[in-house]
């Protein structure tokens, strides 16, 4: 621990209780096996299934109800590797297109989410209508989804009924005090709020949302992002309570602050954690819930397998030329997916 009380772990050795590429398992055992049947190729959701399969964000989500000091929405931006970031903003008709055509030539992809590149539940009328046509044509595929959480009570119903069994609810703060220093203001019934008052309504809304999730069934992930001086120390405790509300999963995030981005936090120079920091941050959450730490902070567009991403080779006029069966995608699909469960069984040991 250092002088400000954040702990420190060695970068090369590693911390106790933190999940990596050299950990043993995916850091999910605890799971019982109906929910691990269900992240097992989940590249996000697994440390074992991000070597084996792969993911897509469509992007078909430009609107947000919240401000947040980390973020700058880009909608045609090729040089930047972030989440709010995008090279197009696609229709539903356009993203179960693309959905298809990455299918066809990447067929260990095994769940399309949309993640924005502003709020998948401000934008609903977009967000289900694209799940609704990618059931369709595509009902092999998992169906994720990542949300700030303001809407997120007046959608769980919708959520279940698509069959949607992965939220992921980003959670920087139980504290209005310290919530307030990160997203400014929301709107929220028509109307935008600020400051603690906005970052009440937020904290209830998604503590909310999050238990109704978990009683409906669906596997909630947390994801935070860790800003030193503000948040890092109170990451623990987010920890504790969205575990006490039902989240399974803990993904604690670096602060990406670069000035060229144009966050309010790059412009002020707020830095984000060194690795050792970071580390030690997922270890003192991990006493309370399961962590995630091989997370890249994907584009809101981003398109392969993680660290892989290949999004820039499924541009919209490049798959608009696309003729493609989805029956013939779906079988070549589940041929591979036969072959890797193959090599995820022979890794765990398990017939």
């Amino acid at each position: 621990m250092d002088a400000s009380g954040s702990t420190i772990c060695d970068p090369e050795a590693g911390c106790p209780g933190v999940g990596g590429a050299g950990a043993p398992g995916d850091g999910l055992e605890h799971l019982p096996e109906a929910l691990r049947a269900k992240v097992r190729d989940h590249p996000c959701y697994s440390e074992r299934a991000h070597h084996h399969f792969a993911r897509l964000h469509v992007a078909v989500a430009p609107g947000c109800n919240l401000s947040c000091n980390y973020c700058n929405r880009k909608y045609d931006c090729a040089n930047e590797s972030r989440p709010g970031v995008v090279s197009e903003v696609l229709t539903p008709e356009e993203a179960v297109a693309k959905t298809l055509a990455v299918a066809a030539e990447i067929p260990q992809l095994s769940v399309v989410g949309i993640a924005g590149p502003g709020d998948a539940l401000a934008n609903p009328r977009r967000t289900f209508e694209t799940f609704e046509r990618i059931r369709e044509v595509a009902p092999q595929l998992r169906l994720c989804l990542s949300t700030n959480g303001l809407a997120l009570p007046d959608y769980v119903d919708d959520l279940v009924a698509l069959d949607v069994e992965h939220v992921t609810v980003t959670v920087n703060a139980i504290d209005p005090e310290i919530g307030a220093q990160i997203h400014p203001s929301i709107l929220f019934e028509h109307r935008r709020r600020r400051g603690l008052e906005a970052a009440r309504i937020l904290l209830q809304r998604q503590l909310a949302g999050i238990e109704a999730l978990a009683e409906r069934g669906v596997l909630v992930k947390v994801n935070s992002v860790a800003i030193p001086g503000i948040n890092h120390q109170h990451l623990p405790a987010v920890s504790r309570v969205v575990r006490q509300r039902g989240a399974f999963l803990h993904n604690v995030m670096p602060l990406i602050s670069d000035p060229s981005h144009g966050t309010h936090f790059g412009q002020i120079g707020q830095r984000g954690p060194t690795d050792a920091e970071l580390l030690g941050l997922r270890a003192a959450c991990a006493n309370d819930i399961a962590v995630m730490s091989h997370c890249q902070q994907c584009r809101a567009d981003a398109a392969g397998m993680l660290g892989e991403d290949r999004g820039a080779e499924f541009s919209r006029a490049r798959v608009a030329g696309l003729s493609l069966d989805p029956e013939a995608v779906r079988v070549r699909q589940e041929a591979a997916w036969q072959a890797l469960d193959e090599q995820l069984r022979e890794e765990e040991g398990t017939p």
